[in-house]
């Protein structure tokens, strides 16, 4: 199982499970398609879209390590 830190890049967990997408879109993250947004680590996102990383963080891990 994959373990998701501040330093995984978008594009990778979108790789690991495109289901993640839902939980990106869902916290205002609309730019999934861009290809600079999938180049940047979930601090980098979060920091642009003003969103707890750590909490990202947990959603992101419990819903890979449920599949």
């Amino acid at each position: 199982m994959a373990v998701i830190t501040k330093d995984t890049i978008i594009g990778e967990i979108l790789d690991i499970d495109a289901s993640t997408e839902e939980i990106f879109l869902g916290i205002g993250m609309h730019c999934l398609g861009c290809p600079a947004s999938r180049g940047e680590t979930v601090e980098q996102a979060c920091m642009v879209h003003g969103v707890d990383a750590d909490e990202l963080i947990k959603v992101l891990n419990d819903h890979i390590g449920n599949k």
